[in-house]
């Protein structure tokens, strides 16, 4: 018998945009999944930037706001402050939070602000056309970098879960997978968490999301999973680097 997984309530019914292969899709029902099980979806707020998530107002069954590339923590500062009753979260790409927008990130983080960031790492600019990100691999070639990343005359990658997580502020901060099923139920456990402390107001929450981009990395799907296995996992390793919650014995 065929079973047909139900669509989450947080979900629209609008048909995914995204290309074969790509994991926004995975994050979107998780984060939707989340929203459903803490019965939040009526009084939270997302925020899409620029990139590949920039549709993302026609797939989340929620209030929705767009902001120009990079800004996202900055519009769901100030959409938590001026309507602190909401929980608000926003869905950012690596080129759009580590490049474009490092000075809102850095910042939001720093203040503590009172949001979930869900930070989808697939090591390229993909809405864009392919181009290096502050995530790309060392050597990794890209449209800017055609023969490989060199680390001489561009520096390495960032480990952005590693930077913030010298903040003092941050409450929860953690990076996940989602090359596979295992790793997706691990990943769906984290979002909830991050979700579950931004309905209680505990502070500001970071999932990154380990994912992929065949069309940009000109690999098919199931190649794209291994390659990212095998080099994108040892280089940004799944980690759980803070969790005050579990600290305290929350």
């Amino acid at each position: 018998m065929k079973v047909i997984a139900k669509r989450p309530d947080s979900l629209t019914d609008v048909q995914f945009t995204y290309c074969p292969g790509c994991l926004h899709g995975v994050a979107h029902r998780i984060i939707a999944e989340a929203m459903d099980e803490l019965d939040m979806r009526n009084n939270t707020m997302g925020v899409a930037p620029v990139g590949c998530s920039v549709f993302a107002y026609k797939f989340f069954d929620c209030d929705m706001a767009e902001a120009a590339h990079g800004r996202a923590p900055a519009v769901a500062t100030g959409m938590k402050r001026a309507r602190p009753d909401m929980h608000v979260f926003t869905y950012q790409g690596d080129g759009d939070l580590a490049a474009i927008g490092t000075a809102e990130i850095v910042h939001a983080a720093n203040r503590g602000e009172k949001m979930t960031v869900f930070f989808v790492n697939n090591a390229i600019y993909g809405m864009t056309g392919g181009q290096m990100a502050p995530t790309t691999l060392p050597g990794m070639k890209t449209t800017t970098s055609p023969y490989g990343r060199n680390t001489d005359d561009i520096g390495f990658p960032i480990r952005v879960c590693e930077m913030l997580n010298t903040f003092v502020a941050p409450y929860y901060i953690e990076r996940v997978s989602l090359l596979t099923p295992q790793d997706i139920l691990k990943a769906k456990k984290a979002v909830k968490k991050a979700m579950q402390y931004n309905k209680e107001n505990r502070g500001f929450t970071f999932i990154e999301l380990i994912s992929t981009c065949p069309t940009n990395w000109g690999i098919d799907p199931i190649e794209s999973l291994t390659w990212a296995k095998e080099n994108m996992l040892p280089f940004f390793k799944v980690q759980n680097f803070r969790d005050k919650g579990a600290e305290a014995g929350k």
